[in-house]
């Protein structure tokens, strides 16, 4: 199966940089995923191809006008009942009200075969096509940016990363961040030494038994004092517990 992923802006050549390097490269060079951007004004009637407007209501800025957006999605999905496109498809809107962007749903995201994603700009989209078109709003954080391209980005490289064939390592997958949900252990490289500042060594020891258990400990701890909320929602051993419990005496 071949991923296919579709990303809707009004600046296309942002992703120019993005799609021809590393691993997105690599997925699309395989023909692993299909990633087409297109340019939203394309689906515009006027001959300013103008995609925004003033807000009912009042306020400042523009808002981003559904009919672009509908033609858009219908000539992506195939058809011409929107319904049966969403049925098949996430389309995927970003915004700052949208559910926070974690591990498990971008593993959800990477079984989908097809992913339109919908990026605003100015104040934002029409509230018909988050209600009507989307089936996802999707949001990096509680922060602001200016459109939803740096979100796509995001997404389209967390997702593709997951798809089979496209890491080299993919047995690495298992001990990422958040992939049981737990951060990741420190990693080091030579030398073993560099401005006085040195490699445990445990790491220098060839001892297998001794580095995976000072990995998971690491994994345990760098969770424990930066991410406690974590540890609630994960699974862990009775080796784990006795390792947390070595680490809550140490801090």
């Amino acid at each position: 199966m071949i991923m296919r992923i579709d990303i809707l802006t009004i600046f296309p050549s942002i992703f120019d940089g993005f799609l021809a390097e590393s691993m997105i490269k690599i997925g699309r060079g395989k023909g692993i995923v299909d990633i087409q951007v297109h340019d939203l004004r394309s689906w515009t009637t006027d001959k300013h191809r103008q995609v925004d407007d003033i807000p009912y209501g009042g306020g400042f800025g523009m808002v981003m006008k559904p009919e672009p957006f509908y033609r858009a999605v219908l000539d992506i999905g195939g058809s011409d009942n929107l319904e049966a496109i969403r049925s098949k498809s996430r389309i995927i809107v970003f915004t700052p009200r949208g559910k926070i962007l974690k591990q498990d749903l971008v593993e959800e995201f990477s079984h989908q075969e097809h992913i339109i994603m919908l990026c605003g700009r100015y104040e934002g989209i029409d509230e018909r096509v988050h209600r009507y078109i989307a089936t996802d709003e999707i949001s990096l954080g509680d922060f602001v940016l200016s459109g939803g391209e740096i979100p796509a980005m995001a997404l389209t490289e967390a997702t593709v990363r997951l798809l089979p064939g496209v890491l080299g390592a993919e047995e690495s997958l298992i001990e990422e961040s958040f992939a049981e949900g737990l951060l990741e252990y420190p990693q080091y490289t030579r030398p073993p030494e560099f401005m006085g500042w040195r490699v445990p060594e445990v790491l220098l020891s060839g001892h297998h038994g001794e580095i995976a258990k000072w990995r998971r400990k690491e994994r345990l701890k760098a969770t424990f004092l930066r991410r406690p909320d974590l540890i609630a929602k994960t699974s862990l051993s009775d080796q784990d517990l006795k390792l947390l419990e070595e680490i809550r005496k140490e801090h």
